[in-house]
């Protein structure tokens, strides 16, 4: 045997020991949203058995701050070593476009898995003439700029929605922005405005209880939480119309690609147990699981494609 092929092979044999000894204490989940929202909620779901999965405690970290800018600066800075992780949603991949961040989310991590994915719900007020997506682009037609749709903020996955919309069924809707997914619903309940693009898990309880109508979701294909549910791209023929709120994990560049492999492993298993799936189906998840190779495709061309709408839609951030 050669040197190079023996060095080979000794390499080999060090990064899959690494593997199989780590985690050695507890692993850290940086969450870059407060306790309570999506993000943590679907963090919380896997976290009980994942740690079982690795032998270790898994710690939630929550670092909320300037939509999801401060956690994730923290997890970019972290120690590439395989004991913290950053738990993020969708938004990772639009906030870069918008935002002027002190990380780059290509250069400064890894993808590790895509978990689950979330659809956006376009719902209406019940007292409203909106009783499909067909109504709504007949309505906004026949009333140019008097249609409102209310998201849960500037520039969140929502915000992306009603603009993916308005340019793709060519019609003019008028965002009005709140200040997260529960003002946003109130106020679409009480009838100030007439249609809400928001993560599935907000609005889907009032959904079951009558009090919005689902109109569809985002995703390209139904969600299993909500089969009856059609998606905009088959309500509207616009085979092109997605929005994926999806929740995923990165690891610090250069983190062990040995433990990134393992923890992606793991994390795929978990999500598949029946009690993990139907808890995440309960919140809207589809379950993925994904390859790193996987996520790293998504992101690449989600920055591709929301830079493109942004720039189309004219969206900027006062």
């Amino acid at each position: 045997m050669n040197r190079w092929l023996a060095g080979c092979l000794a390499a080999a044999f060090s990064l899959g020991a690494l593997a199989q000894e780590w985690p050695t204490k507890p692993v850290r989940f940086v969450v870059p949203y407060p306790p309570g929202g999506g993000t943590d909620v679907i963090a919380r779901i896997v976290q009980p058995r994942l740690s079982e999965a690795l032998g270790q405690t898994i710690v939630i970290e929550n670092r909320g701050g300037a939509g999801g800018a401060v956690g994730t600066e923290a997890a970019a800075k972290s120690a590439p070593d395989g004991y913290t992780f950053l738990f993020t949603l969708s938004s990772h991949t639009i906030n870069p476009l918008l935002y002027k961040l002190s990380y780059d989310i290509e250069r400064d991590f890894m993808p590790v898995t895509l978990i689950v994915s979330v659809p956006q719900l376009v719902a209406a007020n019940p007292g409203s003439p909106l009783r499909s997506m067909q109504d709504v682009v007949s309505t906004a037609r026949a009333h140019p700029g008097k249609l409102h749709y209310a998201s849960v903020g500037a520039g969140t996955p929502s915000h992306i929605g009603g603009e993916l919309l308005r340019l793709k069924a060519g019609i003019d809707i008028v965002h009005v922005p709140y200040r997260g997914g529960g003002p946003a619903v109130a106020d679409t309940l009480g009838g100030q405005v007439w249609l809400l693009f928001v993560t599935m898990p907000a609005a889907i309880s009032h959904v079951r209880a009558g009090k919005l109508r689902a109109l569809a979701v985002t995703t390209l294909k139904r969600n299993p939480g909500a089969p009856e549910i059609p998606t905009v791209a088959e309500a509207l023929n616009i085979p092109d119309y997605e929005v994926d709120s999806w929740y995923a994990m990165f690891a610090p560049a250069k983190t062990p690609p040995a433990i990134v492999a393992r923890m992606q492993r793991e994390m795929a298993r978990v999500i598949q147990l029946p009690e993990v799936k139907q808890k995440l189906l309960e919140q809207g998840g589809d379950t993925v699981g994904s390859s790193p190779e996987a996520l790293d495709r998504v992101v690449k061309g989600e920055l591709r494609k929301w830079a493109e709408l942004i720039r189309d839609a004219k969206i900027k951030l006062e």
